[in-house]
């Protein structure tokens, strides 16, 4: 989807309103980081919840991502963040009409993934990495696992009796 199209207007975000990604994502591509990050995890994903414009920005931050060439871990996070609320029925599928960018956007970012992970040692960055290639082969509950800490990890094994 161009982002001069209108659609993006009459899209929901995670909170089941309508946002616009746009301001942010543009943000992000100038340069204005944090503030930029901070807008998109507040709009795009809301306790589980996603919406049309959580799948619509997805294309776009991998295309700024691969554009800035720097490893930002929040790409990789918030592409697995959607993409594993997707799974649950509560949240809408993503719309026939920008399926195929989803898709090729996932493409994309398993290439990039697999490029950036030797280079990787920020455990945000390995752990989003990891999450977003076991999510693309259709390992959500090892995406999901990914996801946690390693204290988390550590304490769901000690639970079990693998610690």
């Amino acid at each position: 989807m161009e982002l001069d199209d209108e659609r993006w207007s009459k899209l929901c975000g995670g909170y089941r309103t309508p946002y616009d990604p746009r301001n942010a994502i543009g943000r992000l591509a100038a340069g204005n980081i944090t503030a930029a990050w901070d807008e998109l995890w507040q709009g795009l994903h809301h306790q589980g919840d996603v919406g049309e414009a959580s799948y619509a920005a997805v294309p776009e931050l991998v295309r700024v991502h691969e554009a800035r060439r720097a490893s930002d871990w929040n790409t990789y996070a918030i592409a697995a963040t959607i993409e594993e609320a997707r799974q649950n029925e509560r949240n809408p599928a993503v719309p026939d009409w920008l399926l195929p960018d989803y898709e090729a956007a996932w493409r994309n970012l398993q290439v990039l993934a697999l490029a950036e992970f030797p280079d990787a040692t920020s455990d945000e960055l390995i752990h989003s990495i990891m999450a977003v290639l076991a999510l693309a082969k259709g390992r959500i509950t090892l995406g999901r696992m990914a996801m946690l800490t390693e204290d988390e990890r550590a304490e769901m094994l000690d639970a079990i009796g693998w610690g």
